[in-house]
């Protein structure tokens, strides 16, 4: 096994992940099979109890681990299925050591941070990248390895320390570590300055790990006399360094490396230069070009409580951007606060009221993703309310399923005070019911989480034909509240269809309004699984249905001859899709790839 490290320096949000990610995608086009982990030094066992407005989003996995959002990357980039193992938190390496210690693991000897946490850490590591990733038996080539944080926080030390023997033991020609470090430019001076990577890179072999490649983040490529003044002092060759300028958008990046040669620097430090190939990034520059040439917009209304972060909704926006460009759209987000389309606002803060309106009214379609708690849910109804009865595009991921549910109750059914128990524990009508299986008393790790099955009970529905006609789909869950199944002959009787199921029948997983152009609830989060080149179903449902392509789309699905196992594509293209009179195919043989990503058997 080849280890890739990397890690980052000056200060926290210069890409890490987003750089680990494209080194990965870059070894893969080489021919190799890769795997990533991430350590976060943070305290916290996994992801699942942080606000998204102190980590951005928990990214949730097929296993159920909540997880850190740059996995999220790490999946996307490498089309691969990571597992919990796959995140180290120092939480769960404390946690292991202490488990050992109270076993008698160690017993007669004094458990310290070196050797027992260093030694957990290495075995950690050795343990996840054999875990199989891309669907292939044994372990991969590469495991990419990212470090949060910046060099020299007090939390980073052991992990420090631990990759440092880490790197003795297994080897020079198996070991490379790219640290990214920032280059600034000061506009008094107007010069890149390259002090603060100088220190960074002091301070990592100070304890005692040197770099083998620079990727240097600052607004332009780097001057030659700035290249040779880092080379000189950091003790890495100048072919090394490489600058990570910044781009139009992060599917650059990948490009950015392989047209510097970063892939030979990391191929020569693993000796693997003659093993791999030439980087075959070809469908990869194609979909970039497509992404950079697209003009007609698509507006996407997104209704959340955590729109002053965007990594809040990271994976949501990912899914939305790779059916935009599946449906050569350029995707436009309006922001919309939940909580400024409620009539408190609109006497409190009129402005903030009136704007929010009127971005909701101008959009071509409503989003209203997951969340927790009651802040801005009634915002959240008025929205759902809004996209129902004008016909507009609509999609409820997780509670924005439940919403659309409680606003169909109150509205439709004449419920007045329907509600979720989450929000209303004593509600009359209780729509929305916390799972039997649930834990009220411990937060983590305690929802319906991870990979679970949806089958299909209306065959000719809107969601069934967008996943490929399939009988049943597999996506990932994250929730501790469901819809009442006791409720639910009243909706069906009024018009909403649960067309979507658990195995047993009683948990619902998939809600459409058959008299709407494209109203569609899932319980699920389909934005986990979608990838550039194989968008979500469902978010190609919105995107498609919110810029006047949907009956095509649908048309097209119901043409389907062929039955596909598991969802995936044979690699010979079995329909196309119009957009805008033009015929397309994507390469990889399916209708913007939404065959590939595993979901569905076909008859």
């Amino acid at each position: 096994m080849k280890y890739v490290l990397v890690t980052g320096g000056v200060v926290s949000g210069l890409g890490k992940g987003v750089t680990a990610s494209s080194i990965g995608l870059l070894l893969k086009a080489c021919g190799l099979r890769v795997t990533s982990i991430k350590i976060d030094p943070y305290l916290n066992t996994d992801a699942g109890t942080m606000s998204p407005f102190e980590h951005g989003e928990v990214f949730v996995l097929d296993d159920g681990g909540e997880v850190d959002l740059d996995l999220g990357n790490y999946e996307r980039f490498l089309d691969i299925k990571l597992t919990r193992d796959n995140n180290i938190t120092t939480g769960k390496i404390y946690q292991s050591v202490i488990n050992k210690e109270r076993k008698g693991d160690y017993l007669g000897k004094t458990v310290q941070v070196v050797p027992h946490v260093t030694d957990a850490i290495q075995e950690w590591i050795e343990r996840a990248a054999m875990i199989p990733v891309d669907g292939k038996e044994g372990p991969a080539d590469v495991c990419v390895i990212e470090l949060g944080g910046t060099i020299g926080d007090i939390e980073s030390m052991p992990f420090i320390e631990a990759l440092g023997q880490f790197s003795y033991r297994v080897g020079p020609g198996n070991f490379c570590l790219v640290h990214v470090s920032l280059v600034p430019v000061l506009n008094v001076v107007g010069e890149q300055k390259t002090k603060p990577t100088q220190h960074s890179v002091r301070g990592l072999r100070g304890l005692g790990l040197t770099p083998n490649i620079l990727a240097c983040r600052s607004t332009k490529a780097l001057d030659d006399n700035v290249k040779g003044k880092l080379s000189q002092f950091c003790h890495v060759p100048a072919e090394n360094i490489v600058t990570l300028y910044d781009v139009p958008n992060i599917w650059h990046i990948p490009l950015l490396l392989r047209d510097q040669k970063a892939h030979e620097a990391i191929l020569k430090g693993l000796n693997l230069l003659g093993i791999a190939r030439e980087p075959d990034l070809t469908e990869w520059t194609a979909r970039t070009k497509v992404y950079e040439m697209l003009h007609d917009p698509v507006k996407i209304a997104m209704v959340g409580k955590y729109i002053g972060l965007k990594d809040s909704y990271l994976s949501v926006l990912k899914a939305l951007l790779h059916a935009s460009v599946g449906c050569r759209k350029k995707l436009v987000v309006e922001w919309v606060e939940a909580g400024h389309l409620e009539d408190i606002t609109a006497k409190e803060d009129p402005d903030a009221y009136k704007a929010a309106w009127n971005r909701l009214k101008g959009a071509d379609g409503i989003l209203v993703p997951g969340g927790f708690g009651d802040r801005g849910v009634q915002g959240k109804i008025l929205a759902a309310k809004y996209a129902r009865e004008r016909k507009v595009p609509f999609l409820g991921i997780c509670l924005g399923m439940q919403i659309a549910v409680i606003e169909y109750a109150r509205s439709v059914l004449g419920l007045h005070n329907a509600n979720s128990t989450e929000f209303d524990p004593e509600t009359s009508n209780p729509c929305v019911i916390f799972m039997p299986e649930g834990s009220k008393t411990h937060m983590g790790g305690t929802m319906r989480l991870g990979s679970r099955r949806t089958y299909f009970k209306v065959p000719d529905c809107k969601s069934a034909k967008l996943y490929g006609n399939a009988n049943f789909v597999d996506e990932r869950h994250r929730h501790r509240y469901e819809v009442n199944p006791d409720m639910i002959s009243q909706f069906e009787a009024a018009g909403l269809s649960f067309v979507g199921r658990d195995e047993s029948g009683r948990r619902m997983e998939i809600v459409e309004l058959p008299s709407h152009p494209y109203f569609i609830g899932v319980q699920f989060h389909p934005e986990f699984k979608s990838r550039p080149g194989k968008p979500s179903a469902v978010f190609l449902g919105l995107i498609s249905a919110s810029c006047g392509q949907l009956d095509s789309l649908l048309h097209n699905f119901g043409q389907l001859s062929k039955p596909m196992a598991n969802g995936i594509s044979n690699g010979k293209a079995t329909i196309k899709a119009q957009q805008n009179g033009n015929y397309f195919k994507s390469s990889n043989g399916s209708l913007n790839g939404v065959y590939s990503n595993g979901n569905g058997v076909h008859h």
